[in-house]
């Protein structure tokens, strides 16, 4: 009888170790996708766009000033998708569309020419969240443009951007 009051006092306790489950994080399903993609700027931006799944799979197409042009397949870990899952995930709309752009209130007065960047998050089941940033918003942003402007560098596409200008 001890012994099953003893296992039933730790079967109680272990279960405090689960953890919650949380509504505000979408975990990843296989078919999951997110798209990060560059736009060009007045000068030797590189311009990409790559798309990467829960499941491992990417693709890289290097459209300027890449060290590789066209498309390349890659693998990633599951490490790495979430490590840019997360760098992303605070900037992520609840849903559609949120530009941070000129002539938006969210951006104020930008400096011109700079590059910007587009990350699409799209579900399996179908829906599908954007956002565009246009990184001379970054004086009001700077947390943002940061985070964004280094999200790449989690993913093992480096040899197909080459370096940094």
């Amino acid at each position: 009888m001890r012994n099953w009051m003893i296992i039933g006092v730790a079967a109680v306790a272990l279960a405090g170790c689960v953890a919650p489950e949380r509504p505000d994080v979408l975990t990843p399903i296989e078919g999951d996708s997110i798209t990060y993609e560059t736009g060009p700027c007045f000068g030797r931006c590189p311009v990409y766009a790559v798309t990467v799944s829960p499941n491992g799979s990417g693709v890289f197409e290097g459209k300027n000033f890449t060290a590789v042009t066209g498309e390349r397949a890659f693998t990633l870990s599951r490490a790495q998708y979430d490590a840019f899952a997360a760098k992303l995930a605070p900037y992520r709309p609840a849903s559609g569309e949120v530009r941070y752009s000129h002539g938006t209130p969210n951006c104020g007065n930008a400096p011109t020419d700079m590059p910007s960047v587009e990350v699409r998050w799209t579900r399996a089941i179908g829906d599908s969240q954007k956002l565009h940033f246009y990184y001379g918003c970054r004086r009001d942003n700077a947390a943002m443009a940061d985070a964004l402007g280094h999200a790449s560098e989690l993913l093992p596409i480096q040899e197909f951007i080459g370096p940094r200008p």
